[in-house]
């Protein structure tokens, strides 16, 4: 079998068969064109070993260092050992070009799916048999929800002023490593619902912008 460079395009890579993706696919009896519904189903029904499973969602600045991440594995048992990967795995995607569409890249093991826009980098980390569709439509589903509940005004400054909301969303989107959800209008209109019953200390304009934005983008979605 053709081995794959150590960063490759999420879509070319879709593009070789491997027996561990087909294996994986087939073990869940779903069909990427009803990927979304599957995530849905298989975090309700699945049993826990053959279900979609992440072991962290990080979110990093154009140095490197963290703006928030959460960990759900404990391949990472320490801070430093966690910091260390980080660390790792954003000198080795520094150079790729992820800003178009979301890039994939081995790694001890782990697959990682990975996408930038402005000073923040975004990764999803699964284990080395995990589907890539699944990583991937996690990764986007967090990183359109990021840009509902920012207003597209996605960056660093940004993000740390609304630290909470983008917490919230990796409650909404994994459980204990489990995928919950991964539709962004669904991810966004919780987070906006939870701070408002929480009273967090951001604004009502805020939150109101937030969950109209986020209605918005579904009410978009149901009409195509």
């Amino acid at each position: 079998m053709t081995k794959l460079p150590i960063s490759f395009p999420l879509k070319k890579r879709f593009q070789v068969p491997t027996f561990k993706r087909l294996r994986k696919t087939l073990h869940c009896k779903a069909k990427a064109l009803c990927f979304p519904h599957y995530v849905k189903m298989a975090s309700l029904f699945c049993y826990r070993d053959s279900c979609p499973s992440v072991k962290n969602i990080l979110l990093l600045d154009s140095e490197g260092k963290r703006v928030a991440v959460k960990y759900f594995s404990d391949d990472w048992p320490t801070n430093g050992a966690k910091l260390a990967f980080e660390k790792s795995i954003f000198t080795k995607t520094l150079k790729t070009n992820a800003r178009i569409e979301a890039e994939i890249m081995m790694f001890d093991s782990n697959v990682i799916i990975y996408k930038f826009i402005q000073d923040l980098h975004f990764f999803v980390t699964g284990g080395d048999d995990e589907n890539e569709l699944i990583l991937a439509t996690v990764l986007q589903g967090f990183f359109d929800a990021v840009a509902l509940l920012l207003r597209n005004n996605v960056d660093k400054r940004e993000a740390l002023e609304n630290l909470d909301l983008i917490l919230l969303c990796f409650d909404e989107i994994v459980d204990g490593g489990m995928v919950l959800e991964t539709d962004p209008s669904i991810i966004a209109g919780k987070v906006a619902t939870h701070t408002m019953d929480a009273d967090a200390p951001l604004s009502e304009q805020t939150i109101t912008q937030a969950w109209a934005t986020a209605r918005e983008h579904l009410t978009r979605t149901l009409l195509k």
